[in-house]
């Protein structure tokens, strides 16, 4: 399922875009996915510097990294 958000723009910059040949809708969901997973790659950084300064040299903070790329790719 999928919603509808709508932008308002300059009238210019619309038309500047359409000249180029701008897939407007494409584009915007692709910079909304790219912000949506450099904000999910900041908090699981987070994460895992707080888990690493929790365990201290028990577990490295590569070790922890590899656990969460192993979940991510189990989903």
């Amino acid at each position: 399922m999928s919603v509808v958000i709508s932008v308002r723009i300059p009238k210019w910059l619309k038309k500047k875009l359409e000249e180029y040949g701008v897939d407007i809708s494409d584009f915007i969901k692709r910079k909304l996915l790219e912000e949506a997973e450099r904000l999910e790659e900041e908090k699981l950084a987070r994460i895992l510097k707080e888990i690493a300064q929790r365990v201290g040299d028990k577990v490295s903070v590569q070790d922890l990294a590899k656990i969460v790329d192993e979940e991510r790719r189990e989903r």
